[in-house]
């Protein structure tokens, strides 16, 4: 279990697994799935297995997500919790652009509150890359006096550096944070688009036991730390995507990952993964 805002005075409290919803749109991220009916029928499946966490965001699709999220959903159980994102937007041309000045990220709520039918969400997580108009501190204001308003109730952040993640958890009360982080993707890259520190963040978080969330949780790559994985996976009888859901698991009591999928036969793999156990020593081996 992961407990958002366990200091507070409405903390929520999420299965794992969870579920990312990206992977729910068309081509790109962009526009509808290619069948609607079936990505309903996926996400009322998972709450079937249990999932109560669900990511999305009003610039998946743009807007696609959330609303899938409500037509499969909504009237929503009193567990289910679904965690948005803002600081980000859609051009005409697919493009991903920065939208975190004050003003955006209020036009983001909205959006959010409207396609997913809510009066308040849940969970919030704010990102602003670095050398985008404004600066990081007023918005986060924004984001504070949002929530002052009720229009959020526990605050997350997403994308952030060691500094960002300092600053914020000095100003606010911070209910989680969501970074790139996969069995073989635990540092920086330089050579990322990302370049986030998800290790050293992740480090961070379990200091101040914030709850983690890592996207591109499978991502993985060739080479010696992939042959390991799959080493181990054999070994089980699972695949090598059930072993990153259980290495993850195992990593840390603070991470939730959040697996996406298009497959219902592949949402009860993923689920599956939770139930996996694995060794010291096999996660010793696996590093």
């Amino acid at each position: 279990m992961i407990i958002f805002g366990k200091d507070t005075a409405y903390p929520l409290t999420a299965r794992r697994p969870g579920y990312g919803t990206m992977r729910l749109t068309g081509q790109d991220v962009w526009g509808e799935p290619t069948d609607r009916n079936e990505a309903i029928r996926l996400l009322r499946r998972a709450v079937e297995l249990g999932v109560n966490f669900f990511d999305t965001a009003d610039f998946y699709g743009p807007g696609v997500t959330n609303r899938l999220l409500a037509d499969a959903l909504y009237p929503y159980a009193s567990d289910i919790i679904i965690a948005t994102k803002v600081g980000g937007t859609r051009g005409s041309d697919k493009s991903w652009q920065p939208y975190s000045q004050p003003a955006e990220l209020r036009k983001s709520i909205e959006n959010n509150l409207q396609e997913l039918k809510l009066e308040q969400l849940p969970l919030v997580h704010f990102g602003k890359a670095a050398g985008t108009p404004g600066s990081y501190e007023e918005s986060l204001e924004e984001m504070l006096a949002l929530q002052k308003e009720g229009k959020i109730l526990h605050l997350g952040l997403t994308n952030i550096t060691p500094e960002q993640f300092h600053f914020a958890t000095s100003k606010a009360n911070i209910a989680s944070v969501e970074n790139l982080y996969s069995y073989t993707h635990r540092v920086t890259d330089p050579n990322s688009p990302f370049g986030f520190q998800g290790g050293e963040v992740l480090a961070l978080c379990e200091q101040k036991e914030i709850p983690f969330i890592p996207f591109f949780s499978l991502q993985t790559s060739l080479g010696g730390e992939q042959q390991k994985l799959q080493q181990v996976a054999d070994a089980h009888g699972i695949t090598v995507a059930q072993m990153n859901i259980a290495w993850l698991l195992h990593k840390s009591a603070w991470i939730l990952p959040i697996p996406g999928t298009t497959s219902i036969p592949h949402l009860e793999e993923n689920i599956a993964a939770a139930g996996i156990s694995l060794s010291k020593e096999e996660m010793d081996f696996l590093g």
